[in-house]
């Protein structure tokens, strides 16, 4: 073994040569605290959210060649580097050295919200340019690469987003396609509508492919060397060389007892099983032959274990000498399949062997090892110097692999027809291969709910196809491995297939496929395995007399009709197979040139520092020297004393103190304000799962992490009341918060008359809904540092950095003006951040005061996603009282609102829940609302907290009493649309003018533009030719009100003329900065000189610091931006008035003045050039309402569950738009949270109420291919309001409540199968017209449980029945 003591690599070209290097540390951890590139992100710890994404480059001598592939920073070990160049986001491009073109079209298609996922996009964006342009494709046209669109848009698949909604992301990665349509580009600031492809590409940032490459440092070529033994104190970093190196390291553990060594390919597995103990040793296999060969023979491939899932795929889709073979096809959808296996940065480095490994040993829901499993794949296996092949069954079923013992190599078979050796084949056989999975995201990402492959060998004879043999294997639907489903094989093989063959088989699957108790979804997952079975066979089963016409005419009979059948039935079950993710999308804008820059859309500030990575977030500030780091002990009991706090052994050494709720000087606070207080430690008693207890600080982030993993808290219960875990047990012990009269709604109407009036009434219906997970890419996080004075500084990020302040310093019982919070910016908050962050920041404050050093968390997901409470989750009763025709008279409605423990926000929950409640003219509304105290973590506000709730139960009303009548949802919604008497006896003041009522406008526009009608009757036609797939369609209205608070703004002009902004409003994305620059350059362009058409360049909005401007409030409700730049225009309209006097005077003097003169004259005047305001909404502005509506079309696929969305148009009025391009970005974004809601989020507990879903393992947001296929959105310049800034409305939270049109229409498609269901079991179909309660989130084993988990066995009986 080679021996060199150092580890050698380059970043962004840097050398670096470390020693003495900790083997367990991450490249993330190393580039976050020892580089100054801080692009890389830590989103989640567990690969699944490519913030910390960068490009990992190899070269080897032997070829002269370089490779190029992302990784993931936060799995990949610091050790396994060596040799390696390492490019992150400000390698790509920055701007100093100038900025790439990924990121400048970043920018310039709007396609950077909160910023804080961008440069983990445009890494994933490089790195598939790089290799495209390494492919010996045509020359792509100038201007473009060799990537094609499909591949752009799966360059980011792997990447979350939870601000754009990705299609500008998507348009933005597309730019780069030599196949892309200019066309199907959308709003950028590039070109303008209707210009021609050569103009359009000759204003995007120009790229040149054959310069595309990553550089690889010529010093590092000359410098790599064979594999060397890294050693550090206490630690053992090994890199064997051959299998006989290998062997004796792992007998050397054998003879030092108990040694922990771990054997490393790409560390991806630690994303899934946590790791909390220290290894005494590191063995990294990449270098060793044997593991990492790729061998192909007439036999079949063999893939070494080291080998990466990547270069897997790669081997078995390569064009070679199985050209025209059967056995191909089978290696190709293994490979296919394979895709769909995490994101590609984690394929690129997880290996083969590991993913087996992990399914043998550890349980891991493997899909390698179900696809390998169908076609008899051999395993490898060394035992000291004993070697085995086993087959994977065999391997599967052994008990766990003994830690001596490696596995070498896998051994893919090639396949003939014959997969019976012992029966002689038919000589026209056909082998059919295929592999399923049913996940909640197409592209991967995601883990199954269950997979399943299949090998079959098919031959003709005289009554139909007979099966000869098969192979069926499934796995990960909650069973120890995967399994072959032998009896039904047996069962199957040499049978011709029938419906009642493929029936019996069904019942057999249905006792194998077996999920083990407390598996989720069980009975969903059984009917997946019969729904892939049944998709896989059913196209063969047919009558004998089609047969027989094949053979007379002549054709080969087997080949000519299999391969018919198997066409169609690639076409029967497949959602609708487009060949991108995503069609064309239309924006339609309309920019303002009244009130110049303003109106305009202009890209986000900051933007292209964002996709650099330059852009500097709290976790980003350099440590201070002998900085600390600390981490929550929280409760996992919901009501307990707390007697102890002790530590399990194998405490990280650098653990310094545990703060408690004893060290606190001032009061126990860790959020106060006028809406309520809660502590920041329990003071003796945890009221809740999630209660902060205690912090514990450590030298580094990982070891007050693992500290806090390794804390044992004793409880004790005795003489406590049971907790309070459900709105049901609040109600029995009358446990509520009493809402202030202030924040109570009124009741409109005669409820009792209204119900007197009715035709028909539905009585105590009852509706539920769960919770949300903010699920902002940056979880919580803040720095404090003890100053001159006995003050303290502490960056936050934080939506409300003055009450920060104000608990802050009650907390540690200073005076306030020795405190100062500074907020920049925030990487995604949606409320999450408005008063969740207020105890983190205090937490970190107090533990600078008591130790007088500064101190850091970055909080991690799991404790961040136990502690964040989220959406609140209710209860809903209604009695709903309308006429035949469907006009409604009369709603009342029961709502039991979960708070949890602490008050927080809730208190307007109520107010907020009514504004929307109101959308619809109901006749009356009568409510009673309750909020619940129970001991589960408080509820915080959530972006539009209580309307999205609301806009749910207005249409589950609209559905139900559509139902009840007969009549279609959207005639029920036309005929209780608010006229505007209706609305102003709804809304009172708040209506406004009759022409500012748009939405009965937009109703009928959005009908006309998105062929609503017409696409009805179109659906109405698809699910009658379709029985595997069903479409539905939903058209819903938003009304939503929204309310200006009170904002501070300071406008200064520097002695250059440039000019700094302060507002009290915070920049979490929502392009905030963006429209106050632009209001600070149209109002101070007021002054009418020269020059002030250049404003915008010379304004510099800066971060919040609650010293500096004060009675910032709260960044929250939609409105901020609009009275940020209101106090903005406030101040400038002081410094104009200031400036004229000397502006008229100059002008006699000289004829003409510029900007700049004007502005040293005013110096050297002595004109005050510094303005403060405070803008305070007058009565008839402070609340408004917003209008849009969304129509919707879903498909759902029968046999699986999932729902596509085919397109989405939306109509949204944004009064007349500060900017277009921010508001369409806060439009399709709100949108796209609000399909999380409604479709895909989940955030189960235990029934402790402990969080159960705590990561990006089991928390799934929107993806790319989760969006709506077509998103086509309108933004409506409905002109002039009179009271709102600039006549603006806006656009944060109102849309994402139309996202419930996406589950209405998903209820549309069920009821057809449904109807469908109902005429197999011989019913009339008036039982399927049963309102149908559609749970929120709709995901998967929902929709399925609905269309009827027997749906295959009853559409075969049915089938046999009528034959």
């Amino acid at each position: 073994m080679i021996s060199s003591s150092s580890l050698v690599f380059a970043v962004n070209g840097q050398r670096f040569e470390l020693s003495n290097v900790d083997p367990s540390t991450t490249l993330l951890e190393f580039l976050r605290s020892q580089t100054p590139f801080k692009s890389v992100k830590l989103g989640c710890g567990e690969g699944g959210c490519g913030a910390c994404v960068v490009l990992l480059s190899k070269y080897d001598p032997v070829v002269d060649q370089v490779e190029d592939f992302t990784v993931s920073s936060c799995l990949t070990l610091l050790c396994s580097v060596k040799g390696c160049s390492i490019t992150t986001a400000e390698g790509v491009g920055n701007s100093k050295a100038g900025f790439h073109p990924i990121q400048e079209r970043f920018a310039g298609f709007h396609a950077s919200q909160c910023g804080f996922c961008t440069p983990g996009m445009c890494v994933s964006l490089f790195s598939a340019l790089v290799n495209a342009d390494k492919t010996n494709r045509p020359e792509p046209p100038p201007g473009f690469s060799n990537l094609t669109v499909s591949e752009a848009e799966k360059a980011i698949a792997g990447n979350l987003c939870r601000c754009t909604g990705y299609r500008p992301i998507a348009d933005a990665c597309k730019s780069f396609a030599a196949d892309v349509d200019m066309e199907d580009l959308g709003l950028n600031s590039f070109w303008k509508k209707g210009e021609s492809d050569e103009v359009k590409l000759s204003r995007l940032p120009p790229y040149n492919h054959s310069n595309a490459s990553s550089k690889f440092p010529e010093f590092l070529k000359k410098e790599i060397k064979a594999g060397a033994n890294l050693v550090s104190e206490g630690h053992r970093w090994h890199r064997p060389i051959s299998v006989q190196q290998l062997q004796s390291l792992l007998e050397m553990d054998e003879n030092n007892d108990g040694t922990l060594t771990k054997l490393v390919v790409g560390n991806t597995g630690t994303g899934y099983f946590k790791e909390f103990q220290c290894y005494e040793r590191y063995i990294d296999l990449k270098n060793i032959p044997e593991l990492s060969i790729i061998r192909k023979d007439q036999t079949g491939i063999e893939i070494g274990a080291a080998v990466t899932i990547s270069k897997a795929i790669q081997a078995l889709k390569e064009e070679n000498e199985y050209e025209f073979h059967q056995g191909k096809m089978v290696f190709k959808k293994i490979a296919d399949h394979m895709e769909k296996i995490a994101t590609a940065f984690i394929r690129n480095s997880g290996s083969v062997g590991g993913n087996l490994i992990m399914a043998q040993r550890k349980q891991f829901p493997s899909d390698i090892a179900t696809i390998l499993l169908s076609v008899g794949t051999l395993v490898n296996i060394m035992t000291g110097q004993k070697l085995e092949k086993l087959t994977l069954d065999e391997f599967l079923e052994m008990p766990p692999l003994h830690s001596r013992s490696v596995l070498l190599s896998i051994k893919v078979p090639l396949w003939k027809s014959g997969i019976n050796k012992d029966i002689s084949s038919q000589t026209d056989a056909k082998l059919l291969f295929e592999a399923y999975r049913a996940a909640p995201r197409p592209l991967g990402n995601a883990l199954p709910y269950l997979n399943a492959a299949f090998l079959a060998e098919v031959s003709l004879c005289s009554t139909g196809v007979m099966l000869n043999d098969c192979q069926l294997a499934f796995g990960s639907y909650g069973t120890k491995h995967s399994i072959r489903a032998r009896q039904a094989e047996e069962f199957l093989t040499g049978k011709v297939l029938s419906a009642g063959v493929l029936y019996e088989a069904t019942k057999l699957l249905g006792s194998t496929i077996t999920p083990e108790d407390g598996t989720s979804n069980p009975a969903y997952r059984s009917s997946l395995a019969v729904g892939f079975l049944f998709e896989f066979l059913s196209p063969l089963v047919d009558t004998p007399a089609e047969i027989l016409r094949g053979w007379l005419n002549g054709y080969n009979g087997a080949e000519w009709f299999i391969d018919s059948k198997v066409k169609q039935n690639n076409g029967q079950f497949d959602e609708i197979k487009l060949p991108t993710l995503l069609s064309s999308a239309k924006q339609v804008i309309q920019a303002s040139k009244e009130y110049c820059p303003v109106g305009e859309p202009i890209p986000k500030t900051g933007a292209a520092i964002q996709a650099s990575g330059e852009a500097v977030y709290v976790d980003d500030i350099p440590s201070p020297k002998n900085c600390l780091h600390g981490a929550f002990l929280y409760s996992t009991e919901p009501l307990a004393r707390v007697k102890g706090i002790k530590f399990n052994p194998g405490l990280p050494d650098g653990v310094t103190a545990l703060i408690t709720v004893k060290d606190i000087p001032g009061e126990n606070l860790g959020f106060w304000s006028i809406f309520g207080e809660e502590p920041l430690y329990a003071d003796e008693v945890a009221q809740c799962i999630g209660d902060r207890i205690a912090f514990v600080v450590a030298d580094t982030q990982k070891h007050a992490d693992l500290a806090a993993e390794h804390a044992v808290i004793d409880y004790d219960k005795e003489n406590l009341e049971p907790p309070i875990l459900s709105v049901e047990e609040a109600v029995e012990r009358c446990s509520f918060f009493e809402v202030p009269p202030f924040l109570c709604p009124e009741q409109v109407g005669d409820f009792s008359k209204g119900m007197a009036e009715a035709d028909h009434q539905i009585l105590n219906a009852e509706l539920k809904l769960g919770s949300q997970y903010y699920f902002y890419m940056e979880t919580q996080t803040a720095l404090a540092m003890p100053d001159e004075d006995n003050c303290i500084v502490v960056y936050t990020s934080n939506q409300s950095p003055e009450y920060a302040h104000d608990t802050i310093a009650k907390c540690l019982g200073l005076p306030g003006h020795n405190v100062r919070v500074i907020t920049r910016r925030v990487g995604g908050g949606f409320g999450g951040k408005a008063i969740k962050s207020i105890p983190v920041a205090t937490a970190c404050a107090l533990a600078a005061y008591k130790l007088q050093h500064p101190v850091r968390i970055y909080m991690n997901r799991k404790t961040d996603m136990i502690m964040a409470g989220g959406r609140h989750p209710m209860k809903i009763t209604y009695s709903v009282g309308f006429k035949s025709n469907g006009k409604i008279t009369a709603l009342k409605l029961d709502i039991l609102i979960d708070a949890g423990i602490y008050s927080d926000v809730s208190f307007v929950m109520p107010e907020h829940m009514v504004g929307t409640l109101k959308k619809y003219d109901w006749g009356a509304l009568s409510f009673d609302i309750k909020l619940c105290k129970t001991n589960l973590p408080s509820r915080s506000a959530m972006r539009a907290p209580g309307e999205v709730q609301a806009s749910f139960i207005t249409e589950a009303i609209i559905e139900h009493i559509a139902s009840t009548l007969s009549i279609e949802p959207d005639s029920i919604r036309n005929i209780n649309l608010h006229t505007y008497s209706s609305l102003n006896f709804f809304y009172k003041n708040n209506a406004g003018e009759p022409l500012e009522y748009t939405l009965p406008s937009i109703w009928d526009n959005l009908a006309t533009s998105s062929s609503f009608y017409h696409r009805t009757e179109m659906i109405k036609e698809f699910n009658r030719s379709n029985i595997w797939q069903k479409r539905g369609i939903s058209r819903v209205p938003t009304v939503h009100e929204v309310a200006l608070r009170p904002t501070p703004g300071k406008v200064s002009i520097l002695k250059d003329g440039s000019i700094v902004v302060e507002v009290g409003g915070v920049e979490l994305g929502q392009g905030l900065w963006t429209k106050v620059k632009q209001m600070t350059a149209y109002a101070l362009s007021l002054v009418q000189c020269g020059g002030t058409e250049e404003l915008l360049e010379k304004v510099r909005v800066i971060q919040v610091d609650t010293l500096s401007l004060i009675q910032g409030g709260m960044t929250a409700g939609s409105t901020t931006s609009e009275s940020s730049c209101e106090a903005v225009r406030l101040c400038c309209n002081v410094l104009v008035e200031r400036l004229t006097a000397l502006k008229e005077k100059l002008l006699e003097q000289r004829g003409s003045v510029e900007w700049e003169t004007l502005i040293i004259q005013a110096y050297l005047s002595s004109v005050n050039l510094s303005a403060s305001s405070l803008f305070i909404p007058g009565i008839s502005s402070t609340s408004y309402l917003n209008y849009g509506a969304a129509v919707s079309e879903v498909e759902i696929n029968l046999l699986t569950g999932e729902t596509t969305i085919l397109r989405t148009d939306i109509i949204y009025d944004c009064g007349q738009s500060l900017n277009p391009a921010v508001d369409l970005g806060q439009i399709e974004g709100a949108y796209v949270q609000g399909i999380g809601f409604f479709m895909l989020e989940e955030y189960p507990t235990n029934s402790n109420g402990l969080v159960i879903a705590n990561g990006t393992w089991t928390y799934k947001i929107p993806t790319v291919d989760t969006i709506p296929k077509q998103f086509n959105v309108e933004i409506l310049n409905s002109g002039h309001h009179q009271n709102r800034v600039l006549s603006s409305k806006a656009s944060g939270e109102p849309p994402l409540t139309l996202a419930v049109s996406v589950h209405c229409a998903t209820r549309a498609a069920i009821l057809e199968a449904r109807r469908q269901l109902v005429s197999w079991n011989g019913l009339d179909e008036s039982n399927a017209a049963k309102f149908l309660q559609l749970k929120v989130p709709a995901t998967m084993p929902v929709v399925k449980e609905l269309c009827g988990l027997d749906s295959i066995q009853k559409f075969l009986q049915w089938t046999m029945g009528s034959e």
